[in-house]
């Protein structure tokens, strides 16, 4: 996928009281998009699905206040955001219920007043590390040449005595992130899956092998790697296509002697997003049927469909043991 540039942006003005605001404006002013000075998103659409397509177009320049950051387990005691939504258009993801039918994309420029936040809460937690997470509702690296944002997290968490950031990407323009003083802070992860999958379901991300070729290049700048394999699907043939993707991975992280962490999150839905998905993608090949599927109580209050209990077990196995005979030093945090 070539370097993400939205076709239309909205800016608050109140956002260019900010460097990176101003640095967003530049930006946009250069490539000639056209711009909208409102605190309010305007997408046109006369169906969902053209909605939810202008969206994945539109940026919003504004800023982040929150103040008190949630919880984000397995993943790290606290997430925040950087941006929010993604250009990706991935037919399966778990943001399609939570960002409504129009997410489009939110560039915060205050980031100086996330990090005096993301400070408080270490703070707070003095006698621990405490960890964060910056890519629950959004990947973060598309927008980097635009904000740099990324970035100048990175050296603020390189600078912490015990702050450790974490976040994933689909993305392969990492190039702007190589040099940055991370001091083995911030653990850099990829989300990963065959090539079906990613052809299939995975619409204007990166392809497998060049975020492969980007993990290679993030492993020799020594950030601690991870690797998040999501969402695992059963389908003909899907033993051997793993194998490849984890074959093919090893031999761009060979020389990488440290732990390699691993992420395993088989595929799951609720009726919710079974409905928006259809309404969205009505032709999508993925398999959503009841069925074969078995209950799992989520931690937001909805039942989720996940693979019945030895199909998902036999997942977890075939996953594990690939891991093992490919990464010697591969650790896998969680199966779920």
């Amino acid at each position: 996928m070539k370097e993400f540039n939205p076709q239309k942006a909205f800016v608050d003005p109140m956002s260019l009281e900010y460097a990176t605001g101003r640095r967003v404006l530049e930006y946009l002013k250069a490539s000639q998009i056209p711009i909208t000075y409102s605190k309010r998103v305007i997408i046109e659409g006369e169906s969902s699905i053209e909605k939810y397509n202008n969206s994945k177009k539109t940026i919003f320049l504004t800023l982040n206040k929150e103040k008190k950051l949630r919880p984000c387990s397995p993943s790290a005691d606290f997430q925040f955001s950087l941006t929010s939504s993604c250009p990706g258009m991935c037919e399966y993801c778990y943001l399609q219920t939570t960002q409504g039918e129009r997410p489009y994309i939110k560039i915060f420029a205050n980031i100086e007043d996330i990090f005096e936040v993301i400070q408080k809460h270490i703070d707070e937690n003095e006698s621990e590390t405490t960890t964060f997470e910056c890519s629950s509702i959004t990947d973060p690296v598309p927008f980097e040449k635009m904000t740099g944002s990324l970035k100048a997290c990175i050296e603020f968490f390189g600078n912490s005595e015990k702050g450790r950031l974490r976040f994933v990407t689909k993305y392969h323009q990492v190039d702007d992130l190589i040099e940055a003083h991370h001091k083995g802070h911030t653990t850099f992860r990829f989300s990963i899956n065959t090539k079906k999958i990613i052809n299939d379901f995975e619409h204007n991300t990166s392809s497998m092998e060049h975020r492969i070729q980007a993990a290679g290049k993030v492993s020799k700048a020594g950030y601690p790697l991870g690797f998040i394999i999501a969402p695992i699907m059963r389908y003909p043939n899907w033993k051997e296509d793993y194998e490849e993707m984890l074959s093919e991975l090893k031999s761009h992280v060979s020389e990488n002697k440290k732990e390699i962490t691993f992420e395993l999150i088989q595929h799951r839905y609720t009726q919710t997003a079974k409905k928006l998905i259809y309404s969205r993608f009505p032709k999508t090949k993925l398999d959503m049927n009841d069925e074969e599927r078995q209950l799992k109580w989520g931690p937001y209050g909805k039942y989720k469909h996940v693979y019945k209990k030895e199909d998902s077990e036999e997942i977890k196995a075939h996953m594990m043991g690939l891991i093992e005979k490919y990464f010697e030093n591969g650790k896998v945090e969680y199966f779920t």
